[in-house]
């Protein structure tokens, strides 16, 4: 496990929010040099602490229907089904929990046609999965990426 200390959560909090903040105002926010600001970031980048990505609001891009959907599956199957899982581009998020369903996936479809599409035709073709529940997202609350706590500058 990385070890990080309190310069590097102070960078990882300003990056979670504005990714595009210069390393020169960092520094100065932090009060350390920018170089150090600089090697800090590599460091944890190699280390895998995080990664930048972009946020893309799906709706933006038509994207309009959300579903979470649980999945039971035959006994031993867990594994092979969720590498299926992870091979269609409508599915976002994949994994194992414990509880009533062996997987959770979150998928964005065009339509609600889509989805009922990707249900009866894909889903109903894998060879392992016993049921499927399918919940839309009817309004969101909230949408981070952000684990650490927000706290006032």
């Amino acid at each position: 496990m990385v070890k990080l200390d309190v310069v590097d959560f102070a960078i990882l909090k300003l990056l979670q929010e504005n990714g595009k903040k210069p390393y020169t105002e960092i520094a100065k926010q932090i009060e350390v040099s920018e170089g150090t600001i600089r090697t800090r970031i590599n460091r944890m980048l190699q280390d895998g602490v995080f990664e930048f990505i972009i946020h893309i609001d799906p709706n933006a891009i038509g994207l309009n229907v959300q579903a979470i959907i649980g999945i039971t599956t035959k006994l031993g199957q867990q594994e092979a089904v969720a590498r299926h899982l992870n091979q269609y581009p409508e599915v976002r998020f994949v994994a194992a929990f414990s509880g009533r369903h062996d997987l959770i996936l979150q998928a964005y479809f065009s339509s609600n046609e889509d989805l009922v599409h990707f249900v009866n035709k894909e889903l109903a073709k894998l060879d392992g999965i016993v049921s499927a529940d399918v919940s839309i997202e009817l309004k969101q609350y909230k949408d981070t990426f952000s684990y650490m706590a927000q706290t006032e500058s």
